[in-house]
């Protein structure tokens, strides 16, 4: 299912409603001296990855239930983020994981991703579970375990996928490693991290001069006990042992309770050496569930520090942005739709935050101030500068609207039926 420009915004009322809101805030942000059309460009600008594994219906650890009319194949996959990309514009690159979605014709997969203006953003290695007829197992751990037969398999596979990436387009590779034990004793924490090391090592060796290496970092999951590489530390200290062209990758759901996130992104970016962010939301542990739907002043608190970031710390990389998320009860596409609304909106009030108003305050310790500073930013409706944003890029005022208007996934169910299975979580 294709979706053509003349499909979006055929409501001459919702186009009415939006100039008069738009109208309203800009003149009101400009009489505070905040440039809206640089906002506007920035936002319309702004690309998430969605990665290939998030197209279909995700699981527990108790069941798994389709919506129907999922992606069978790699095509229907793009096909699923093109529509999301027409709608929102804001979709314009894919991330694969490997070998979920190995392309069988890669000349044909480009040409398709090129029609639907999506470019490959970074490939995703798998190493947390057997894949058929792979000679050594993963149960005891991939890049740290005990023998070297396996991790030379692990180191092998990842590899392979900076091969597959190369012929796509891309430009990184995230490794995020389930290694690590369920009970006391069961690894020698010091000898799991050296062959770890090692072992990324041997992977960052092969690097193309233009890629980059995303080292992410988990607390806990699918092990109890210990995780190798835990914390954004421990990724740190990797990725400076890898060189340069390696970052730590941050992912919401991959924090303890409470963590201070804001405060990691911001160490990290000082210190020129974040790759990478994965956006989701959680109350618990790593539950993927839309972004925002949780703790939306959190997000914004994690936004403004990047903002801050991009505008003051040149030694950091230009930052990969990706969605990682499991749906497990909603339209996947409807989820991505309203997560990348969250992501835009949450910039786009970080966008608002006066900087320079905020680090006198910091500087004079006026408290009262900061917080007033960040609330008068987070409390704004930013909305009307989104749907600005998107109208710009010629995409939907309201995507999700406008994808039940147009019964998308009624029809992705008529043209694919029910039946279908998307490879991956």
């Amino acid at each position: 299912m294709i979706i053509n420009p003349d499909q979006l915004n055929t409501n001459k009322n919702d186009i009415s409603i939006h100039k008069n809101q738009f109208d309203h805030l800009a003149s009101s942000l400009s009489k505070q001296g905040i440039e809206v059309d640089q906002i506007v460009d920035k936002l319309a600008n702004f690309q998430v990855a969605i990665p290939s594994w998030a197209l279909g219906a995700g699981g527990t650890r108790f069941g798994r239930f389709s919506y129907y009319g999922e992606p069978a194949s790699l095509e229907q996959k793009l096909e699923d983020i093109g529509i999301i990309h027409a709608l929102t514009k804001s979709a314009g690159a894919v991330s694969l994981h490997i070998p979920w979605d190995i392309p069988e014709d890669y000349k044909a997969i480009k040409e398709l991703a090129n029609s639907l203006d999506i470019k490959f953003d970074a490939v995703n290695s798998n190493t947390f579970q057997d894949q058929p007829n792979a000679k050594e197992s993963y149960k005891f751990g991939s890049l740290s375990n005990t023998s070297k037969t396996v991790r030379d398999q692990a180191i092998a596979h990842n590899r392979e996928v900076i091969d597959i990436g190369k012929e796509l387009g891309s430009k990184s590779i995230t490794v995020w490693l389930a290694d690590g034990s369920s009970f006391p004793g069961q690894n020698n924490f010091q000898t799991a991290l050296s062959h770890t090391q090692n072992s990324l090592k041997e992977i960052y060796d092969v690097l193309p001069d233009d890629w980059k290496l995303f080292i992410e970092y988990k607390p806990y999951e699918p092990y109890f006990y210990s995780t190798v590489i835990q914390d954004w530390g421990t990724s740190f200290l990797l990725a400076n042992e890898c060189g340069e062209k390696a970052y730590t990758l941050v992912d919401l759901g991959h924090h303890l309770p409470n963590t201070n996130i804001e405060q990691i992104v911001a160490t990290l970016m000082w210190k020129g050496k974040l790759g990478g962010f994965h956006f989701n939301d959680s109350k618990y542990g790593d539950d993927d569930i839309t972004v925002g739907s949780i703790k939306p002043y959190a997000l914004f608190l994690i936004f403004n520090e990047l903002v801050y970031g991009m505008n003051n710390n040149p030694q950091n990389p230009e930052l990969s942005w990706m969605i990682d998320a499991s749906h497990n009860l909603k339209d996947p596409l409807e989820d991505l739709i309203q997560s990348l609304e969250a992501i835009q909106v949450t910039y786009a009030k970080a966008l608002l935050v006066d900087q320079h108003q905020l680090k006198e305050a910091q500087k004079n310790n006026d408290i009262t101030l900061c917080q007033e500073i960040l609330q008068s930013a987070y409390l704004t409706d930013v909305r009307p500068l989104v749907k600005q944003a998107r109208l710009q890029q010629h995409g939907a005022i309201d995507p999700l609207k406008t994808y039940r208007s147009l019964l998308v996934r009624e029809q992705l169910v008529k043209e694919r039926g029910k039946h279908t299975v998307a490879t991956g979580l």
